[in-house]
């Protein structure tokens, strides 16, 4: 697997340019390029959504329909922890302590994932690399799913717009092998230079957390609780279908729609663009009016300005679409934004549909 490579330098001023004007934003308004204490508030709370409901259908005692409500609003904690919490804090822009963001970083080890594996499938590959077949894994080998054009097209994906987000919500339930699997394809990639081999260290890491998780998700429900295996199991799906539906889809909304181009690199590993025009050609916003959903799903809504600056927390992003729009326009560029969530989910539908039969 070749190492890519962004080449058109005439695109460089558009980046410089924006940065400059952003960098004057932070420099105007006195601010620091991290969350603060802002997200603390949020940390908590989403962190309560979680762990409050865990405890309470240990030692509650109450009725299984109550039981279930619990296990969802379980999985809503799980996403909101996982977009408003360790997404910031493994990007390092939750807090500008790094112990902080390595401690709230860890909270994926609480929802069946692994910090390492995310940084380099996140922020290493799918940053670098959005929307490239084979680098970026958001739309790369997914079961019966044909999200990249540069995938192989087989029978059964013309129905994918149908049972897409069944599939979907198996994402964090996913984390239980997916994180094992990722193993030799970080080796792999690490030929070419584009990674570090797995680590025997990372490795201890990853099984030492999985047991724990075990633990924690069935070992002490199983002691506590009079219920069965399958009851457990059937607790276990409706909270991981719960936080995977919601995840999933906002993560796709962002790339995979109507607008956002699926580069396909040349025989030399050469895409011509530069990184940051890639990055705004292969992304999508779908901000709107609601600031509550904003707010939960931690700023995803705005994935265009993430993309360019990853390094700066999601609370700025509201601002600094308005620069990033208007610098996209005077250098000619597109500004891909829906106007809205369900706008951007019937042109991801859209999308899938087309994947799907051409």
């Amino acid at each position: 697997m070749q190492k890519i490579k962004f080449i058109n330098k005439n695109q460089a001023t558009f980046f410089a340019a924006l940065r400059t004007r952003v960098d004057e934003y932070f420099q105007k308004n006195n601010l620091s390029k991290s969350g603060g204490n802002t997200l603390l508030v949020k940390a908590i709370i989403m962190l309560s959504l979680y762990f409050v409901p865990y405890f309470l259908i240990l030692f509650g005692n109450f009725s299984t329909l109550i039981n279930a409500a619990l296990l969802i609003l379980m999985g809503i904690g799980i996403a909101g922890v996982g977009m408003s919490v360790m997404h910031d804090a493994i990007h390092g822009t939750f807090s500008d302590k790094k112990w902080l963001n390595k401690v709230l970083g860890g909270s994926i080890y609480f929802l069946g994932g692994n910090a390492y594996n995310w940084e380099m499938q996140h922020n290493t590959l799918h940053h670098t690399y959005t929307n490239i077949l084979e680098m970026d894994e958001d739309i790369t080998g997914k079961f019966m799913l044909r999200l990249n054009v540069a995938a192989k097209r087989k029978f059964f994906h013309r129905f994918q717009h149908i049972y897409a987000f069944f599939l979907y919500s198996l994402m964090t339930i996913s984390f239980l092998w997916k994180d094992f699997k990722e193993i030799a394809y970080f080796n792999k990639l690490s030929k070419s230079g584009i990674m570090k081999p797995y680590s025997n260290k990372e490795l201890a890491i990853l099984l030492l957390t999985k047991a724990l998780y075990i633990v924690f998700i069935l070992v002490i429900p199983m002691l506590l609780m009079p219920i069965t295996i399958g009851q457990w199991a059937i607790g276990f799906l409706i909270m991981h279908c719960t936080s995977g539906l919601i995840l999933s889809t906002v993560f796709q909304l962002a790339h995979v729609v109507e607008g956002a181009i699926q580069p396909i690199p040349d025989e030399n590993g050469c895409v011509d663009n530069a990184w940051a025009v890639h990055q705004l050609r292969t992304t999508s916003n779908f901000f709107g009016k609601n600031k509550l959903f904003s707010w939960y799903i931690g700023g995803l809504d705005f994935q265009i300005e993430h993309h360019l600056f990853p390094k700066i927390s999601h609370i700025y992003y509201r601002d600094l679409s308005k620069i990033v729009e208007q610098t996209s326009k005077e250098f000619g560029l597109y500004y891909n934004s829906k106007g809205g969530f369900f706008q951007a989910l019937g042109s991801h539908i859209n999308m899938l549909r087309t994947l799907g039969v051409s």
